[in-house]
């Protein structure tokens, strides 16, 4: 994801304002339009399983609503508002900043172990696009493969009446056998998908092998994209 693209890839598939529909009724505090503020640009919607990096655990279905941010110096930021459902009345649970693999590489050690990467949330199937058609969500996907996350969870328990707690650091799933499998289920049936036919459509169209990161071992741990050990390189699928 470089400067240009992510913004290529939001006109491609025809983002919509997330305030459009209340520009209209919103009233003039004399900071303009709603739609002009900074989420009234365009945005997209996608769906992920969660984990808590300090236990997995904890794992959460978690929506992400989220737009870009732009002219920074090592590019663009997609900046994302995390919810629980996506009803009217859903709990916002955190936020969550995607950046390119380049300018993860660029960020010193004691601040990439906050950063988790994308690749088996793609190619495992765990990341839906909500809304997209199969060609808008495979286009999407090819864009945050490789890209890196940093997120946290401002409200880590949804069951209480109100955020308590400390924030807690998310990480993602890395490998098979790493998600919790009723969640998992629960997630395909409420968006009428199939995690295996995701994965095997993903698989066959971008080429490569799902990868195999274990777990983080502790909080310092730092993330890999694709193997635990030697060159952290994707392998072609064969």
């Amino acid at each position: 994801m470089d400067r240009r693209e992510l913004f290529g890839t939001l006109g491609a598939l025809g983002a919509v304002p997330v305030c459009a529909a209340a520009e209209a009724a919103a009233p003039d505090h004399g900071g303009g339009k709603a739609a002009d503020g900074p989420m009234g640009g365009p945005h997209l919607h996608f769906c992920g399983i969660h984990m808590a990096k300090k236990n997995d655990k904890l794992q959460f279905i978690t929506q992400h609503y989220c737009a870009a941010h732009t002219g920074g110096a090592e590019g663009d930021v997609f900046q994302c508002v995390l919810f629980d459902g996506t009803g009217k009345n859903a709990k916002l649970v955190g936020v969550e900043y995607l950046i390119s693999d380049e300018a993860y590489r660029k960020l010193p050690p004691e601040e990439k172990k906050y950063w988790h990467a994308h690749t088996y949330e793609v190619l495992g199937g765990g990341l839906i696009g909500c809304g997209m058609t199969p060609k808008e969500e495979m286009d999407f996907m090819k864009v945050v493969l490789t890209t890196w996350g940093k997120a946290w969870h401002t409200w880590p328990d949804p069951n209480t009446a109100v955020p308590v707690g400390e924030p807690m650091l998310i990480w993602s799933l890395m490998g098979d056998g790493q998600v919790d499998g009723k969640l998992l289920a629960k997630r395909d049936k409420d968006f009428n998908v199939d995690c295996a036919k995701i994965r095997e459509a993903r698989g066959k169209e971008i080429g490569l092998e799902v990868p195999k990161v274990s777990l983080p071992k502790d909080m310092d741990t730092i993330g890999r994209q694709w193997t635990d050990k030697g060159d952290d390189k994707a392998t072609k699928k064969k």
